[in-house]
């Protein structure tokens, strides 16, 4: 028996050493404990000197001392914290003629009635640390509350290490707790917390923006009493694709015990709340996270004034300049401020050589009162405004954040009268984009997607007319629906030639986890003609496929097989495919090189084909932080004439592309204009050439330069030198708003926004005299990217803004000469002059109008260049080049 108890006895004093006894923090009777607080906040640029800083800093004396203690629980506290001797004053030490708190005081700052709001006493109920219940006056003014909680979450504490959820100034965050003998470090994961905040960023990351945050405060606990707090987060946002546009946010806080006096005693009773009603009836108690702060811009110019003071820069010649995006990005701001009556008015008064520009602002401001403005200004059933519909759309489809309104605008445009047949048809593309953005938000089962997914699949299960196939197969490919995949193989394989080709250009949207061997093995079907007799387009468009997604060896194998088996130039083709993959270190490499130690593959026979198709590959920029490439492939028919030119441009950054710019130039059943003869499968091809672009990872609705012989006769004829335009417009490239709640209580806002007036045209010339055909793609842009990030108190504003802006011009000119045989090709792609222009602009500005402002700038100009391509082009070009200008010193 003996035995027995004494086992028990061991057993519960091991269990109960086992158990670490849950202690806090606690206040003495009779005493007040006097502290020393400073809370800053700094911004600069992320590397940027401390002194370089622009901000501000709130000091004051605090008087901290108990209240009442429950009778109950010794460690359930109410305690009662006061603010005293407020002062304000800059972060930055600067002569007295640039400081603008010289000769201020923190009374005339605030004013008398929101100092003494600012200096009411707040209760806490504080139980082993942890922050209960906050009491405080609910009239008070939204940023004295907040900064009075950003004082009490000083005193959420624990003194066990440990993670736990946490309620705080910045939201209910995970928090973890280390502890080291007196010391306490408390790191606040940021991303965790939530709390109520307005903001927006871009779907697409190469265009967005990047937020690192970081919070960690320090404790130093002396006979169970807080003797000194030290609080630091920081906040750096960074613009992926330029990150030279970057901010960073430094908020401080410092808490440190200077004294401890005699001072009231603790009040009696049971009830914590009828205490804190003996103490002042008017307290009542409040969230300790922060209220959202609403701001309203006093200064801002209305929507008139923006609009006459910017508009002479949406004058269609001032369009490629950067002043227009820079009007552009100012007049966004203002609509999405603006009043659907607002914008209506001034749509309506305006003339039809800047209504274009002025619907792509409307639209790309994506509120419901501009959506609305738009929606009832235009009018569908007229055809003569087709230019302002097409506009509209397009910004639609290339919106930063488009939300369920927009899609549901479209869904309903589809449904009722549409006079121009091409604008019906850009709806239906367009809606497809729209899929696409929302279902990346993850709004794939919203209605209005639901209803639209509905029109795009069943516009190719049943069409009601053979035109429709190609517009909803567009539409798949901006939708990138996973369940499409079916239908884009059915019409990869069984289709028409351009059906094929748009379905599997479709497919070749899709990400590599999608591309199953089934899709595999149709694309090798194709390829290889296993079933039926495919046109060249196509059969190159499923080698891009299979070659881009994880190829096998003997995949690989074969395509290399094939090479000397081909149509002439499609041996060429492929043969320069192969070789590009080679040269740009693309993810077949590995594999082709495997193949080519292979001396049945590897060949001259085989590696030897003479032909004019190419395909090429390299860097525009190559940075740390992104990166731009080029690509152009052309394939051309048997008898030289152009079957396909195909020009892309791809942005990278974060781990993360954009399909920038796809220009692509199609001829077909041209051979008659030269008496040559058809290539295989090919010879009953209707007489017909077109466009068709990418800008931004969403497919346009393709243009047609002529359709049939006469038309075509008629269009040589007739022919100027002027390009068709494909996309022109103002384009929000970069659109990013972000609320930063700070531990101090103070509130930042950040805004990136990027604009982009681009005109991209194109345009392919007969001489039937000169025997000699040209294609040109010609892209000319200007582009504005502004930062801008601020702490308004609305007595104190401080903040930091930059841009960057550029103009720039690419262009793309392939020329053929079919006097002689062998043809003559010279394809050139040029990047023009170009300017960076980098601003920066610092400053602290008080209520009052005091103001302090720093500017810096820097330019530079990147001289043009003939962007390279293989070695037997620049050969070729100087026999062409050399060939016009012999011959322009002949009479004949």
């Amino acid at each position: 028996m003996i035995s027995l108890t004494l086992f028990f006895l061991f057993v519960f004093s091991t269990f109960s050493a086992s158990i670490k006894v849950q202690t806090g923090p606690r206040l003495n009777n009779d005493k007040v404990y006097k502290y020393t607080y400073t809370t800053e906040v700094l911004i600069n640029k992320p590397r940027g000197l401390i002194e370089d800083s622009v901000g501000y800093k709130i000091s004051s004396d605090v008087e901290v001392n108990l209240v009442w203690r429950n009778p109950n629980n010794k460690d359930d506290q109410l305690i009662r914290i006061v603010m005293k001797n407020i002062k304000v004053d800059g972060v930055s030490d600067r002569p007295q003629d640039k400081n603008i708190f010289t000769g201020t005081t923190a009374a005339k700052i605030f004013g008398e009635n929101y100092m003494t709001a600012l200096q009411r006493p707040l209760l806490l109920q504080w139980s082993l640390g942890k922050v209960k219940s906050f009491y405080s006056y609910q009239n008070e003014p939204t940023l004295l509350l907040n900064i009075k909680r950003g004082l009490a979450s000083l005193f959420q504490i624990q003194f066990n290490s440990g993670a736990v959820n946490e309620a705080d100034v910045s939201g209910t965050c995970k928090v973890t707790y280390q502890t080291r003998e007196n010391q306490i470090i408390k790191i606040k994961d940021l991303e965790s917390c939530k709390i109520s905040k307005s903001g927006f960023t871009n779907s697409n990351k190469v265009l967005g923006v990047t937020t690192k945050q970081t919070s960690s405060t320090s404790y130093v606990i002396e006979d169970d009493i807080i003797k000194s707090v030290l609080a630091e987060e920081n906040h750096v946002l960074t613009l992926n694709s330029y990150q030279v546009i970057a901010a960073k946010i430094v908020c401080k806080q410092k808490l440190g015990l200077a004294s401890i006096s005699n001072g009231p005693k603790e009040t009696g009773g049971k009830q914590i709340s009828s205490v804190v009603k003996g103490i002042d009836a008017k307290y009542m108690s409040l969230p300790l996270v922060a209220d959202e702060l609403k701001s309203e811009c006093k200064t801002c110019p209305s929507l008139l004034q923006e609009w006459k003071a910017n508009r002479n820069n949406f004058i269609p010649k001032n369009l490629s300049k950067t002043g227009a995006g820079r009007s552009f990005l100012a007049l966004i701001q203002s609509l999405r401020r603006a009043k659907k009556s607002d914008i209506l008015k001034i749509l309506k008064s305006e003339k039809d050589d800047v209504l274009p520009q002025l619907i792509d602002a409307v639209t790309f401001a994506q509120t419901s009162d501009s959506l609305e403005a738009v929606l009832e200004f235009l009018d569908f059933n007229n055809s003569r405004s087709s230019l302002l519909q097409e506009r509209f759309l397009y910004a639609c489809g290339l919106a930063s954040h488009p939300n369920e309104l927009m899609l549901r605008a479209l869904v309903d445009k589809n449904k009722g009268i549409i006079a121009n047949e091409e604008i019906r048809e850009t709806v239906v593309i367009i809606m497809g984009a729209l899929i696409n953005q929302l279902c990346k938000e993850g709004g794939c089962k919203l209605p209005a997607v639901l209803e639209a997914k509905k029109v795009v699949l069943e516009g190719l299960q049943n069409p009601k007319k053979p035109s429709d196939i190609k517009t909803h197969l567009l539409a798949l490919k901006n939708a990138n629906l996973p369940e499409g995949i079916p239908l884009l193989l059915q019409y990869s394989e069984s289709g028409e030639g351009p059906i094929s080709s748009i379905a599997i250009n479709a497919l070749k949207k899709y990400d590599t986890a999608f591309i199953t061997e089934e899709v595999k093995k149709t694309m090798n079907r194709i390829y290889h003609q296993n079933y039926k007799i495919h046109e060249k387009t196509v059969r190159t468009a499923a080698a891009s496929i299979i070659l881009s997604n994880k190829p096998s060896y003997m995949d690989v194998k074969n395509l290399l097989l094939s090479i000397g088996e081909l149509p002439k130039e499609m041996n060429k083709y492929m043969l320069s495919i192969f070789q590009d993959i080679l040269q740009f270190q693309m993810p077949a490499s590995k594999l082709v090189r495997q193949n080519l130690k292979d001396m049945w593959i590897h060949n001259y026979n085989r590696f030897s084909k003479s032909g004019s198709s190419s395909a090429y590959s390299g860097y525009i920029t190559r940075g740390t932080d992104s990166s731009a490439t080029y690509s152009l492939d052309i394939l051309y028919s048997g008898s030289g004439i152009l079957r396909r030119s195909n020009m892309d441009t791809f942005l990278y950054s974060k781990n993360t592309e954009l399909h920038a710019i796809q220009v692509v130039i199609e001829a077909q059943g041209l051979e008659s204009l030269i008496a040559a003869t058809a290539d295989e499968g090919e010879e009953d091809l209707e007489t017909s050439a077109g466009m068709s672009a990418i800008l931004l990872d969403v497919q346009l609705r393709p243009v047609t330069f002529f359709q049939g012989y006469s038309d075509l006769m008629s269009k040589i004829l007739s022919t100027t030198s002027d390009p068709m335009s494909v996309v022109k417009g103002l384009v929000l490239l970069t659109d990013h708003s972000e609320t930063i709640q700070l531990q101090s209580g103070l509130r930042a806002n950040a805004e990136f926004q990027g604009g982009l007036a681009i005109d991209i045209s194109g345009g392919m010339e007969f001489s039937l005299w000169y025997r000699e055909s040209k294609t040109s793609v010609n892209n000319r842009g200007a582009m504005v990217i502004l930062g801008n990030v601020t702490v308004d108190s609305g007595f104190i504003d401080a903040g930091m803004g930059s841009r960057f802006e550029t103009e720039s011009s690419f262009d793309f000119i392939s020329t053929v000469k079919f006097s002689s045989y062998p043809f003559l090709v010279c394809m050139q792609m040029d990047k023009g002059t170009f300017p960076f222009r980098q601003y920066i602009t610092k400053y602290e500005r008080l209520a009052s109008g005091k103001a302090y402002v720093s500017r810096k700038g820097k330019v530079q100009t990147v001289e043009g260049s003939e962007l390279p391509l293989h070695k037997e082009n620049s050969n070729m070009c100087r026999e062409v080049f050399g060939e016009q200008s012999s011959s322009s010193d002949s009479w004949f």
